[in-house]
Formats: C-alpha cells, sequence, structure tokens
C-alpha cells in the first residue's frame, strides 16, 4: 500500500480507501449494501490490516447508520485515533423538514455534531459537502466550514460532485476571505466515464486539490462479470447508476481482460490500476460487500500497467474533445513546441 498526500495539504492517505455505503441498508441503500455491524466491522478490518488507513462515509448513507457502523467497528477493534483518518459528508435530506437538508450554516452545524456522534468521534478529519446547494449562496457554506475547522471538530475541508468553475470559485473567495479551503474533490472517474478530464483534473492539478475517486468500477460494470448478453445479478440490478454508455463500457472491458489474463490479475484489479496511475488521483474509494470482493481490490496495488498498456485502455474510451478545449490544444501547439525547446516555425 502506498501512501499519498491529499491535495497540497501534508495529511497523507492510503491510495485505496475504505467506501462504506454497503453498511447498514436502509431506505434507498439497501439495493447497494445492508451488511450488519459484525460483516462491516470484518471489512474494516481486512482494509485496515492490508495498510489502508483512510474511511470514508457520509450522514445520508442508510439514514446515519452507516456512519454508526463505522464508529462501532472502530471501536470494537480498538482502532487508535491516530491510525485512521476519517471522512464524512452532509448535504442530503437527514429529515422531513425544509431545512434539514442542503449546505446552509443552518444545517451544517447540527450536522456536524450528529456524524460525530453517530461515530463516537470528537472530531473528523474531512468534511465534505456531498454535493452543490443552488440554494446557499457559496459564502455561506465557506465561513460554516471555516468555523467547523476553528471549532475543531474537523480537521481539512472538501467537497463533492462539484464543477470545476464552481470549485475554482470557492477557492477564490476563501483566499479573499482568509476562510479554509477545499483541499479535496470527490467525484465520479473511471475508465469507462472520464468526462472529468475535459475541465475537472487540469483544475485540479494547477490548484492542488486532491482527487478521491468515487465508483471506480463505474457501479460494478468494470468488475468483469457483466456482458454484452445480459446484466449479471449484482448492484447493476437494483441500482442503475452511475449512467453509463454499455458499449464504452464493454469495449473497455475487453482490453482490460486481455491486460488482466496477461498479468494474472482479474479485470477490476486492472480498472483499479489504471486509476491510481493517474498523478492527479490521491485515493480511490472501494466499497465491498463481501470478503473477497475487498481482497480482490486490495490487490490492485500489487498491479502495474506499462505506458504502452495505459495507452491502450485509454485509445478505447478516449473522450471526445470538447469546446474550448480542443481550440485551447491547437492554439497553444506552437507554444508547447516553445517550452519543449522547438525552434519556430513560420
Amino acid at each position: 500500500m502506498r501512501y499519498n498526500s491529499l491535495g497540497s495539504t501534508g495529511l497523507f492517505v492510503s491510495e485505496l480507501c475504505l467506501g462504506t455505503m454497503t453498511f447498514g441498508g436502509a431506505g434507498m441503500w439497501t439495493a447497494i449494501g445492508a451488511l450488519d455491524q459484525e460483516k462491516s466491522t470484518a471489512l474494516v478490518k481486512g482494509a485496515l490490516d492490508a495498510g489502508v488507513n483512510f474511511i470514508d462515509t457520509a450522514n445520508v448513507y442508510s439514514e446515519g447508520l452507516s456512519e454508526k457502523i463505522t464508529g462501532q467497528a472502530l471501536k470494537d477493534l480498538g482502532v487508535a485515533r491516530d491510525d485512521v483518518v476519517i471522512a464524512t459528508k452532509a448535504l442530503g435530506p437527514m429529515g422531513e423538514g425544509i431545512n434539514q437538508r442542503g449546505a446552509s450554516r443552518y444545517h451544517l452545524m447540527g450536522q456536524i455534531d450528529a456524524s460525530l456522534q453517530r461515530l463516537q468521534l470528537d472530531h473528523v478529519d474531512l468534511y465534505q459537502i456531498h454535493g452543490w446547494d443552488p440554494a446557499t449562496p457559496m459564502e455561506e457554506t465557506l465561513r460554516a466550514l471555516d468555523d467547523i475547522v476553528r471549532s475543531g471538530k474537523a480537521r481539512y475541508i472538501g467537497v463533492s460532485n462539484w464543477a470545476a468553475w464552481q470549485i475554482a470559485k470557492s477557492l477564490g473567495i476563501s483566499e479573499r476571505r482568509g476562510l479554509e479551503k477545499f483541499v479535496s474533490l470527490q467525484a465520479y472517474y473511471s475508465i469507462a466515464g472520464r468526462g472529468l478530464e475535459r475541465e475537472i483534473v487540469p483544475m485540479l492539478e494547477s490548484e492542488g486539490v486532491g482527487l478521491m475517486v468515487w465508483s471506480p468500477l463505474a457501479g460494478g460494470y468494470l468488475s468483469g462479470k457483466y456482458t454484452r448478453e445480459g446484466d449479471a445479478e449484482g448492484r447493476r440490478a437494483k441500482f442503475d447508476f452511475p449512467p453509463a454508455n454499455k458499449d464504452e463500457v464493454f469495449a473497455a472491458v475487453d482490453a482490460m481482460r486481455a491486460i488482466a489474463d496477461a498479468k494474472g490479475a482479474t479485470v477490476a484489479q486492472v480498472a483499479l490500476a489504471w486509476l491510481l496511475a493517474k498523478p492527479a488521483v490521491s485515493t480511490v474509494i472501494i466499497g465491498a460487500k463481501r470478503m473477497d470482493q475487498l481482497s480482490d481490490n486490495l490487490g490492485a496495488v500489487e498491479v502495474v500497467l506499462s505506458a504502452e498498456e495505459i495507452a491502450t485502455l485509454e485509445a478505447v474510451t478516449k473522450p471526445q474533445a470538447e469546446y474550448p478545449g480542443w481550440m485551447i490544444e491547437r492554439q497553444g501547439e506552437y507554444r508547447q513546441g516553445a517550452l519543449a525547446g522547438q525552434t519556430p516555425k513560420k
């Protein structure tokens, strides 16, 4: 297991992060997983034993039950607080009231306390906004998060599922107002879902923001168990998310299977190894319902892809250039040449 700094911070996290969306099972979350305390604790132990030091959860997962199970697992296993990095998120509905959702000061100040109580902790290491709230001014959210950090209830702040311009704007506000900055983005990324390479990845690399990848196997499509002939039983059969172009998915699986067979690896491990090779990626979040699934995912850290293998995979799923990307590339060619020491041509 390797460890990467989370963005431009001095906090180091394991390249694989344990996601806890399968813990609990309540409401819509039963379609994703409904693991009880015993099975969840076993997965936490398996991940920690393999060198994982990063666990990600959210208040909405199983209506708070995932946080409760995660906290109890850490307590039952006797995990020292300094040996694990804990991240949680807030935004979604946590009650019927109109103010029991969103990224307002009202909601966030109450939800951090509720999350800490469920986790049985006095602080989380990373507190994240789970998505975009069009009803709350950005500065209100940032000031609330700044207060949460200053209170000692969180060490760092992050965001999830925002556009590049939204994150860039937030960083400017934080810089101008002297507020805590987002250090990480949690976003969907996979060999079959590379849309964030157009705007988000360049912005993250420019601003030193870390990338936490969710759904690296495209909701199970890149596990290798699904075929063109029909979907296998599994998460996709019950919860068809995130959206995916099946033709692109299966083309990627075909390319990965050939590489996996040559390396004695699995398709899922190759999919994860491709992400782990990306410089912008701080950590890849893996989730599991069974120990064999977790073990397989953990094995991805041993799979090293050559430059040729990476190029082969990326040729299959290369995103179509969108404006202004293709114009920026075209007009920048002669300046890239200057950076490479080439003599200008008329």
